[in-house]
């Protein structure tokens, strides 16, 4: 792998030298050790930054579909021979097992491009209405894009393709804690021939560059994801220029297992669910929901899932899960696995401290609590770790309430034995995703939630239309 710019960023089409002097070190989560150093932005990169996609906009928001298609298909063959470089990066800086980032972490950088890719060519662009109106839909204008840590080139992809698919410029501020992945997103970009100012990338801190792209008054849109507090600050920031807000936020995903499931591969399943990528998933299904009939069997498939599920070195082949992204992230989950053996839940795997063997990196151990209540902490805040919390109920009417009963809606799930009567209860759920019977979505596909989980969605056509503005043109 080519050594990373680490102490630039890129606008105008160049890496360009920080205004400061400030420096943050990346940690790899599995040693505790740095790995590498980056400048953190400043206001006034910001400023240079954002000018330079202010002045790409005008030419770029002008290219023909056939264009922005031909661009993107660039950056699809430069991402493919990148590929398990870029797989490689995302285990050394967010902990991501070898497997995990060259099947899924990677993997979703090409998945979302082939979903704006079919989107692209098939989106109309202008239309006539039927009152005889010439409906035009055109960029938006510069764009500032903020994403997280949990699934880094999952978010920056679905950001800055649909952008790019739309005709818009941006700037991407990746986490403080993964930025590695974006640097070499951006090298990627620029292989590729996206046009100077186009993309542009400034590394820093939410509350200093972060806000300075919010409440910058040449930003038209802001897209941010990650969590509800930061993007209620985010939708603070940029009201005072009325800018389109998009945001893909938190969840407590229930998991509702129906009386005529097969209990084991459900269990086996949502559990599973849950520790995969270490419980670091927005849409983990988290609140595992089951009927007084088969209550007991699932806690002991879910306790024996939990004590299967091996934890260990991301750098090693093999299907185990790997450590939390970072010492905050750890401490956070440490505290809230407490908090629920104070709440009186019963602990039937896991708990608090690191896996046997396990002296140091942010490793934990795969938790399940049973006999949880929905009132409960654990079941109402997003723990962001591999705890699953199990909830009885006493029918299906007591199962929608429950599921619904939380300020998110991001994903739900639903297990049946009858597809009709999972899709039923898939109807009656507050969320912006439900899954029945161990599906998934597909490329192209919405992906965003209700009530605190955002607005907005991402993926595909509607992920683009995010990305756009609708002009009405009438004739005499």
């Amino acid at each position: 792998m080519t050594e990373l710019q680490t102490g630039k960023f890129y606008y105008a089409g160049s890496w360009m030298a920080p205004v400061g002097q400030d420096r943050l070190g990346v940690i790899n989560p599995a040693t505790e050790e740095q790995i590498a150093e980056i400048a953190l932005g400043t206001e006034e990169d910001v400023n240079r930054a954002v000018a330079s996609a202010v002045s790409a906009f005008e030419s770029f928001s002008r290219t023909t579909r056939a264009e922005r298609l031909e661009l993107l298909r660039s950056v699809r063959a430069v991402y493919e021979k990148r590929y398990d470089e870029m797989a490689h990066v995302i285990t050394s800086e967010m902990g991501a097992p070898i497997w995990l980032s060259k099947n899924a972490q990677a993997l979703v950088g090409r998945g979302h491009m082939d979903g704006f890719l079919q989107a692209l060519e098939h989106m109309e662009f202008e239309y006539t209405n039927l009152a005889g109106d010439l409906i035009v839909k055109e960029p938006i204008g510069v764009c500032g894009l903020i994403t997280p840590w949990n699934w880094p080139i999952n978010q920056i992809a679905l950001k800055v393709l649909a952008a790019l698919a739309a005709g818009c410029t941006m700037v991407l501020k990746p986490s403080e804690l993964t930025p590695l992945s974006g640097l070499l997103y951006a090298e990627i970009l620029d292989e590729a021939g996206v046009p100077p100012g186009v993309f542009n990338l400034v590394n820093g801190t939410g509350p200093e560059v972060g806000a300075a792209l919010s409440k910058h008054p040449d930003i038209t849109m802001m897209s941010f994801t990650g969590s509800t507090r930061a993007g209620r600050q985010i939708s603070i920031d940029a009201a005072e220029n009325i800018k389109r807000v998009a945001l893909e936020l938190g969840g407590k995903s229930p998991n509702i297992l129906l009386d005529d499931c097969d209990v084991e591969a459900a269990v086996k399943q949502g559990a599973r669910a849950v520790f995969w990528n270490t419980g670091q998933s927005c849409n983990a299904p988290t609140r595992m929901l089951v009927p007084a009939a088969i209550y007991e069997q699932a806690k002991e498939v879910a306790k024996a899932t939990a004590e299967a599920t091996e934890v260990g070195d991301p750098a090693v082949d093999g299907r185990h899960i790997g450590p939390l992204a970072s010492d905050i992230q750890f401490e956070k989950v440490q505290a809230l696995i407490q908090q629920g053996i104070d709440e009186g839940a019963t602990l039937l795997a896991g708990g608090t401290g690191r896996p046997n063997g396990l002296n140091h990196g942010y490793y934990v151990r795969p938790t399940v609590f049973a006999d949880v209540t929905n009132d409960m902490v654990i079941a109402q805040e997003e723990i962001f770790g591999p705890v699953l919390s199990m909830i009885p109920y006493t029918d299906e009417d007591d199962a929608v309430r429950i599921a619904n009963d939380t300020p998110y809606g991001l994903a739900a799930y639903v297990q049946s034995g009858d597809p009709e009567r999972a899709m039923a209860v898939g109807r009656r759920l507050r969320a912006g995703m439900v899954r029945l019977n161990g599906s998934d979505l597909t490329w192209g596909s919405p992906f965003g939630g209700y009530k605190m989980s955002g607005n907005g969605r991402e993926g595909g056509e509607m992920g683009i239309e995010d990305f756009l503005e609708t002009k009405c043109i009438t004739r005499p």
